[in-house]
């Protein structure tokens, strides 16, 4: 008998779930006090692009290479401040989100540890240092 494989993607409701995670998690962004600074004023292209990348980072249709190339997301964005306050408040806002949109479970879990790696692979700045303030354009 063949196994039954599903990717994050599907486990989780795909498209739409992941369309509806990324209007919640960017909500929060925009009121973060740690996160703001980092982002335009207009998330619509933004969200857009994350919508994109979560699809293609959790197995599905490859979005965000079609349009961008390869994601190499620790190198665009290497010239933001990632400190580990920031991965951290950011690592927040996705659970917040998950929690508002409902999304438990394994997938859940399997998705969010994911993150919290990729989060923490992110940092390429010490909290200490003084920050200068760039937008994610």
């Amino acid at each position: 008998m063949a196994e039954q494989w599903q990717t994050l993607y599907e486990a989780i409701g795909g498209e739409e779930t992941v369309a509806k995670l990324v209007e919640a998690f960017y909500r929060r962004v925009a009121a973060h006090p740690d996160l703001r600074p980092l982002f335009p004023d207009d998330f619509t292209e933004i969200a857009r692009k994350q919508k994109q990348f979560l699809t293609q980072y959790l197995g599905g249709p490859p979005l965000y290479t079609a349009e961008h190339g390869h994601p190499m997301m620790r190198a665009r964005h290497l010239r933001f401040e990632i400190t580990p306050k920031r991965a951290e408040a950011w690592l927040a806002c996705m659970r917040a989100a998950m929690d508002e949109i409902g999304l438990s479970g394994p997938a859940r879990e399997q998705f969010y540890h994911r993150l919290v790696l990729t989060a923490h692979h992110m940092i390429n700045t010490p909290d200490h240092l003084d920050r200068k303030e760039h937008s994610l354009e």
